[in-house]
């Protein structure tokens, strides 16, 4: 049994792609490890370049309410904003004067912002050294995170191997945990999914609003009566995240036997995912009711997550000699 960590940024609402590529992850393995953090990182969030849009407070809420309707329980998992822990800003310094800027030039998330944008923030260059501050100081085992996020805890293990090298041994090695059947999300283009690409499925849309945007999942020009390989569509790729054995066969027929068009294909997948998100969807109807719960849950996980972190900054502060 071991302590399981993770988060996920504040910057606007969840889709499907996160829900299969990190946060059902947290759901499935609440009762496997003795000590759970979800954390919504707030301070990651200050990297966007749309800060006057963040509306931090409110989207922080929003996520809460979405962790918890998805199946987290209070009781198991510790639940809680990143700026109730605000000793990570603290050891990030203290990484950051461990690390080297040649080593962080090779982050995937830097390049990214780079070839898009020259003018790149300081806090997006040193996301990664914040990130291993998120995970060391909790004393994180297992990290669940997207394919894409699979650098930084790299990064952190390293960062954690040269502490401890330097002062003695203080951090463990953490481990990244990356499902490999959903470890990419496509959109509904082709791509992965992503709120920049505008291809996304929102996890608490509406059934009518899911149903529209499935509709407009690009197909081909082959006629009705022609068999077809499903695998070539990315309608069955996003479809098989949801779908049973039964569904799975009975939608292949469709792609396969020919006879079925396109919009109806499409309608029965929208059915198929509205049918395995309406749980989940209307729990979060009802946890709207009583936000203030929420924010409880929030504040009750905040004071352990800071307490565990103190301690291990009064750990590392006698160590570096402060």
């Amino acid at each position: 049994m071991k302590t399981l960590l993770s988060g996920v940024k504040p910057t606007g609402r969840p889709h499907i792609g996160n829900y299969f590529g990190a946060m059902k992850q947290f759901v499935d393995l609440q009762n496997d490890y003795d000590d759970v953090f979800v954390f919504i990182a707030n301070y990651h969030a200050l990297t966007t370049e749309n800060k006057k849009d963040l509306k931090l407070k409110e989207n922080t809420l929003d996520l809460a309410l979405d962790y918890l309707a998805i199946g987290l329980d209070p009781e198991k998992v510790i639940l809680f904003k990143q700026s109730s822990t605000p000793q990570v800003a603290e050891l990030s310094w203290i990484f950051s004067c461990l690390i080297t800027m040649p080593y962080l030039m090779r982050a995937h998330a830097f390049k990214d912002a780079e070839a898009k944008n020259k003018e790149v923030n300081v806090g997006t260059f040193n996301y990664p050294v914040l990130m291993a501050a998120d995970i060391l100081i909790q004393d994180a085992d297992i990290v669940p995170v997207g394919k894409d996020q699979r650098q930084h805890v790299e990064i952190a293990r390293e960062i954690a191997r040269k502490f401890n090298l330097l002062y003695g041994e203080t951090f463990k090695e953490p481990q990244e945990k990356v499902l490999e059947e959903t470890e990419t999300v496509i959109g509904i283009d082709g791509q992965k999914m992503s709120k920049s690409y505008g291809n996304i499925i929102p996890l608490f849309a509406t059934e009518e609003e899911t149903e529209k945007i499935v509709m407009t999942i690009a197909m081909d020009s082959k006629g009705i009566e022609e068999k077809k390989n499903p695998d070539d569509y990315n309608l069955y790729k996003i479809a098989k995240l949801f779908v049973s054995e039964e569904q799975d066969t009975e939608i292949r027929a469709m792609f396969e036997n020919g006879g079925v068009g396109y919009a109806d294909i499409k309608k029965y997948v929208a059915g198929v995912i509205n049918d395995y998100l309406r749980e989940m969807r209307e729990r979060r109807k009802e946890l709207e009711k009583n936000s203030e719960e929420v924010l409880k849950i929030l504040e009750k996980g905040g004071k352990i997550a800071q307490e565990r972190a103190e301690s291990k900054m009064k750990i590392v502060r006698e160590k570096i000699g402060i």
